[in-house]
């Protein structure tokens, strides 16, 4: 084997096994059915990703109105759950955008932050995009309202990251995360529920940025959790608890922040403070063809696999609240 060929190897076996592998084994089909837990969840979802993306619609500065209606019917339903929401309002272009957030008070004040952006791409219901994130997150907010975590649980809907605001400082988690940062707050890890509900087993249906597809499966059919290199210790942490509880497979990574697509969301407003953050997602265009299109509707989500990804992400949620931090 010449120096060359060598060091090939040497460098593919670091970047997979620091990068790209993750612990546990991930589920493959044929999965089991669905528990009655998971069918109750897949009713609940869906009733919230039709109220945003049917009832309510395209959510944006364009439309200033829809986006306050979904701001307001977020806030009505974390009441009924029993909470008291805190909006948090900042003007853009002369309309009034908020992020909505509510707590679970821990033992440590470090918090442990789940978040979703609310809001929808110009001309887009965005019924996945990112309703489905959003109704991931009301369902956790509803499931963990009793807990008592160790570490501060903080819920966060956020607006406005969608073009002409994404990676902006007027993006809403841009905002939020300066404010935290600005206050003294101690963040340990952060969970961005961004574009989960499309699953499928067509073979060539999942795309990745090069050269990192050599090394996933081309079934579109599985959760991903998607971090930075600084991150990759939360990702691990995240995919082992997932992988070992869900029924519905999983895949993850941790690569350069500034790899095409592991940027493209609320996590990534987390990580200019040096806060481990990663998305989880169904890849979004790399997998979805209905992506920022009106298109984007109820009908294209698969509601029970959506179901198995959040029953599989309250796991993890409790796993990294009670985490020990130091």
């Amino acid at each position: 084997m010449t120096f060359s060929a060598l060091a090939v190897m040497t460098a593919g076996s670091f970047f997979y096994g620091c990068m790209l592998h993750m612990p546990g084994e991930s589920k493959t089909p044929p999965l089991p059915p669905i528990t009655s837990e998971e069918s109750s969840a897949a009713a609940d979802l869906k009733r919230y990703v039709t109220t945003l993306a049917v009832e309510i619609g395209e959510r944006n500065t364009r439309r200033p109105a829809e986006l306050e209606r979904a701001a307001l019917w977020i806030e009505a339903e974390l009441s009924q759950a029993g909470y008291t929401p805190e909006r948090n309002t900042y003007f853009v272009d002369g309309v009034a955008c908020s992020n909505i957030e509510v707590n679970i008070a821990g033992r440590d004040k470090t918090k442990v932050v789940l978040g979703a952006h609310y809001d929808s791409a110009v001309g887009s219901p965005g019924a996945n995009d990112n309703g489905s994130g959003v109704a991931a997150l009301l369902w956790l907010a509803k499931k963990l309202k009793s807990s008592s975590p160790n570490q501060t649980l903080t819920l966060v809907f956020f607006v406005n990251e969608e073009p002409p605001y994404f990676l902006t400082s007027r993006m809403g988690s841009r905002v939020w995360a300066d404010a935290a940062k600005a206050r003294g707050d101690s963040v340990s890890a952060m969970l961005s529920l961004e574009t989960m509900g499309f699953y499928t087993d067509k073979p060539d249906s999942q795309h990745y940025p090069f050269p990192i597809g050599a090394f996933y499966p081309s079934e579109g059919n599985f959760l991903g959790f998607v971090a930075n290199i600084d991150s990759g210790d939360l990702a691990r942490e995240a995919v082992r608890e997932f992988r070992k509880e869900a029924s519905l497979p999983s895949e993850g990574t941790a690569l350069p922040s500034h790899t095409t697509g592991v940027d493209w969301s609320d996590h990534a407003s987390f990580w200019r403070h040096g806060w481990p953050a990663l998305m989880v997602t169904d890849t979004a265009p790399f997998r979805y063809p209905h992506y920022h299109q009106r298109t984007d509707l109820p009908d294209k989500i698969d509601f029970e696999s959506l179901a198995r990804a959040v029953v599989g992400l309250e796991k993890v949620v409790r796993l990294l609240a009670n985490a020990e931090r130091t």
